[in-house]
């Protein structure tokens, strides 16, 4: 495809595409219509109806909202056609976003995958783990996967149903241990980004700065539910935006970080492409994300945790997950001499 510079910016000659970048194009707008302008109007969407006295639709809302209230903290919904929607394959195949295993994934045990890094949004996670896109489904086929988020999520009309209909849960204690001990199944997985918001502040490209040295509620889960411990790391994930300098110390940092205790969000600058140019904006930029899910560190099921160990699966962990780290590193473009960093 020949784009144009004009003005120092790269436009797109999108009537110049092959039919696949078309695809892939369309499949990343999708996305992002989907998670921000539709999540935004939805937000006053309520409001709407109130002012033109729409009140039939907004009871019928409310009743609904009543009856389903639960099901993000009950493993969510039990139907997957979204999940398998063609356009999830166009996104994942945007970046390409790409997911390897090193080992079989039994039925017959529960597991929790660890993903890391964080990156700003997390596309490697949401394409092969919230969809189908990348082909999770006949990769790991005895296995039923659920991406788990903030629970503010499932508070905001619409955008609620939508998650869950992406296989999305509530993140809590309670949503994690209804899934993973109290409804008796097995052959579930639950994605848990384990950096959040703080880690994403560290999201550079080229970078492999984790934050999880005090992160521990995850281990403390595998142990009461039994359910084995997946380390997975997305390489990748941290090159597909520029972010703004932000060295810990510097003003803007120190702003970032009290903006996250206040609002649980650490606001960072971030620069990608636009719609139709490639020179800025806020969408992500076309670079390979490879998801590599480890093999499962296995958990016996504890009552009662004691730190101590609690403390020693946490470290088991961290060994695996470098392990795996250097393992693959150099097969996905990272210098053989870099190092994981785990503050």
């Amino acid at each position: 495809m020949s784009n144009k510079n004009v003005l120092g910016i790269e436009w797109i000659n999108f009537f110049s595409a092959t039919p696949d970048m078309k695809r892939t194009y369309l499949g990343l707008v999708a996305h992002f219509f989907l998670a921000y302008p539709l999540g935004n109007l939805i937000v006053i969407f309520p409001l709407l109806l109130l002012s033109t006295f729409n009140w039939l639709i907004i009871l019928a809302y409310i009743a609904w909202y009543f009856y389903d209230r639960k099901s993000s903290i009950q493993g969510g919904y039990k139907i997957e056609w979204a999940r398998r929607w063609k356009v999830n394959q166009w996104f994942a195949d945007y970046f390409p976003a790409r997911i390897h295993k090193t080992a079989e994934l039994s039925p017959e045990n529960n597991y929790i995958l660890a993903c890391h890094p964080h990156g700003i949004i997390s596309f490697g996670i949401w394409a092969n783990f919230a969809t189908n896109g990348s082909g999770v489904y006949d990769i790991f086929p005895k296995i039923k996967f659920n991406l788990c988020t903030l629970a503010m999520n499932f508070k905001i009309a619409i955008r609620r149903e939508v998650l869950l209909l992406f296989g999305c849960i509530d993140c809590s204690r309670e949503s994690i241990e209804y899934v993973l001990d109290k409804c008796g199944e097995k052959g579930r997985a639950l994605a848990l980004v384990i950096g959040g918001a703080a880690e994403a502040l560290d999201a550079h490209p080229g970078t492999h700065i984790l934050t999880l040295k005090t992160r521990k509620g995850f281990v403390r889960e595998a142990l009461l539910t039994g359910s084995h411990l997946v380390p997975v790391y997305s390489f990748g994930e941290n090159d597909v935006f520029y972010q703004m300098s932000n060295p810990v110390g510097s003003k803007l940092r120190t702003f970032q970080e009290y903006a996250r205790k206040v609002m649980g969000m650490s606001l960072p600058i971030i620069n990608g492409r636009g719609f139709l140019q490639l020179s800025y904006g806020y969408l992500p930029l076309r670079r390979p994300i490879n998801t590599v899910v480890g093999a499962p560190i296995e958990v016996a099921k504890v009552e009662n945790p004691t730190k101590q160990e609690i403390d020693e699966l946490h470290e088991k962990y961290l060994e695996k997950l470098v392990e795996l780290f250097d393992a693959h590193k150099e097969k996905y473009g990272v210098d053989k001499d870099t190092r994981l960093i785990i503050k």
